[in-house]
């Protein structure tokens, strides 16, 4: 069983990471830190008392489970936000000319702020991205995601790969080199 010590030691350990997973997700900050802190407290309160070395695995599926409900509740929230906006005009109005869109100011930095070309090719490059890291292969695959996405250190990729440091290092190693090499002949120079 997992000590008060063990548990905070394990959510200050894995803070980070899991706040660049939700934001990769979400891609809002705000959201991402409560999807964190949601997942934390999901795992603080219902599964504290199981052993330290389960920790990562639990975290990992309550993590993805609050993004997932994240995203449900957006799509409610935006199908009723769609079914009542038109409510908003009476009979006695007949502005046709207003535009919502027009009406809302886009947050600086955010993805509504940039142009719909920038979006479009923003886009497209991430998914050339994530189609190129698909073709890895497996264990390349999975020690550059541990590595460079899960922010795992050498040791923690090793023990989860079950494999010595040399390999991971080698396997992110070509990763990284079949990535660059693979990205460059398409064009994107990261």
């Amino acid at each position: 069983m997992a000590t008060d010590k063990e548990l905070n030691d394990f959510l200050q350990n894995v803070e980070r990471r899991a706040f660049k997973q939700a934001v990769y997700a979400v891609r809002k900050d705000e959201s991402a830190l409560d999807i964190v802190q949601d997942a934390m407290i999901k795992l603080a309160e219902k599964y504290g008392d199981k052993p330290a070395a389960e920790l990562p695995m639990l975290f990992q599926r309550i993590l993805q489970t609050t993004i997932l409900d994240y995203f449900r509740r957006e799509k409610v929230r935006n199908t009723w936000v769609s079914l009542f906006s038109g409510f908003g005009r009476g009979e006695g109005n007949d502005d046709d000319d207003f535009d919502i869109l027009a009406s809302l100011e886009a947050e600086q930095g955010s993805a509504a702020a940039e142009s719909s070309a920038d979006q479009v090719e923003r886009a497209q490059t991430l998914r050339l991205i994530d189609d190129e890291v698909q073709k890895l292969p497996t264990r390349q695959r999975e020690a550059f995601l541990m590595r460079y996405w899960q922010d795992m250190d050498v040791a923690e990729t090793a023990a989860a790969m079950g494999c010595s440091e040399g390999s991971v290092k080698t396997h992110c190693s070509r990763a990284t080199h079949a990535l660059a090499a693979a990205l460059q002949a398409k064009g994107i120079t990261l």
